[in-house]
């Protein structure tokens, strides 16, 4: 009898660890979910920003075709990528560059860069750049807690048996001499 009595609490916390186990992957893939989603509604408010980005600065460097070009090339390419997180992060790596020249263009005409429409513009974008970084933090650090547990014993046996599998993370090139030069402070 104690023998039964003793099989039948292995079963049963055998059975409990499956079944909290098997939830905490279900609830891992759903924040996964909801995280790239996040990424997604920020990255839209991206692309719904450059084009009056782009025509505010066509009505002052309208000899600056290729570079405004590029820009709306990059933002329809990022906007059609609808593939994994790796692919979409280097349609984005492509609109970031463009939006650099942009940006970069922008110096050349000092017009341009009292405009309050242009101002307002790129303080817009900067505040959604921020937002897509702190949302990419969010969906990354999700995947890393799913990919540990996919990968540890013994959840690995419960995430093989149904069919949970590892999330790929969405990585941005960083521009790392960016990272190390000195904030440049515009007192005036």
């Amino acid at each position: 009898m104690e023998l039964i009595i003793a099989v039948f609490a292995l079963v049963a916390a055998v059975a409990l660890y499956i079944m909290f186990t098997y939830n905490a992957f279900v609830g891992l893939r759903v924040r996964i979910n909801e995280a790239w989603s996040d990424i997604e509604v920020q990255m839209k408010r991206r692309y719904n920003l450059i084009p009056n980005l782009v025509e505010t600065v066509k009505g002052y460097a309208s000899h600056e075709a290729g570079t405004l070009e590029n820009v709306t090339r990059a933002r329809g390419e990022a906007l059609a990528n609808q593939g994994t997180p790796a692919e979409q992060a280097q349609s984005e790596n492509m609109l970031t560059g463009a939006l650099k020249s942009l940006f970069a263009l922008s110096e050349n005409y000092p017009d341009l860069k009292a405009n309050d429409g242009f101002l307002q513009l790129q303080h817009d974008l900067s505040l959604v750049e921020e937002k897509i970084q702190a949302a990419r933090r969010y969906y990354n650090g999700t995947v890393r807690n799913n990919n540990t547990k996919v990968a540890r014993f013994p959840s690995n046996l419960v995430a093989g048996q149904f069919k949970f599998e590892a999330a790929e993370f969405f990585e941005l090139d960083e521009d790392e001499d960016a990272a190390r030069r000195p904030v440049a402070v515009d007192l005036g």
